[in-house]
């Protein structure tokens, strides 16, 4: 619910997917596969290179009335996703205000399944209405997941810097592989 928040112009979640397909669009042959969460995760796509198959998926995505937001199994989730991939990286799309198990639960799992967890913060620090109140951006959570798995942290307060974001991830996730330019997401919404 929390990403219904109205601090980005009209919502957060809109502003999610739409840049979510945007990227898609643009990058160039990646498998890629698209999981939900709030209290639980679903996983809304396994991985593919079906452009096509992905941007339907993304635009079918709702808000829900489920409450929390369970970092840890939505992590645990995509590393199992990419268990059999050599290059593996994720990018997790979230308010941050994890309330369910520990950060450094999901960063030691992802660290020994060698995956690289890049983070968006989506949301202002002043926070945005909900059905519920006021839902603010905990950006802590998403900044030591980032780091302490080698990846990046981008804090997006607009549509513009949502996309700016996915534009520097593209070329971090490809130094994964040295000689190739193919390179495993997983996108995580969170709904």
């Amino acid at each position: 619910e929390s990403m219904g928040a109205t601090d980005l112009n009209p919502n957060r979640l809109t502003v999610a997917k739409s840049t979510a397909k945007n990227f898609i669009n643009t990058i160039p042959y990646s498998k890629i596969g698209i999981i939900s969460f709030a209290g639980n995760s679903y996983i809304e796509k396994r991985l593919t290179d079906n452009k096509a198959e992905l941007i339907t998926t993304i635009d079918s995505i709702k808000l829900t009335k489920y409450g929390g937001t369970d970092l840890y199994e939505a992590v645990s989730a995509s590393l199992n996703l990419l268990d059999q991939e050599e290059e593996k990286a994720l990018i997790l799309l979230s308010d941050g205000q994890i309330n369910i198990n520990s950060v450094e639960e999901i960063i030691e799992n992802a660290r020994e399944s060698g995956t690289m967890v890049h983070t968006i913060g989506i949301g202002t620090s002043e926070g945005g209405e909900t059905s519920y109140g006021i839902s603010k951006l905990d950006e802590d959570t998403l900044k030591s997941l980032a780091h302490n798995t080698n990846g990046e942290y981008f804090n997006v307060g607009n549509e513009e810097q949502m996309n700016q974001a996915f534009n520097k991830i593209a070329p971090l996730t490809r130094k994964i592989g040295a000689e190739s330019l193919a390179f495993i997401m997983i996108i995580l919404t969170i709904i």
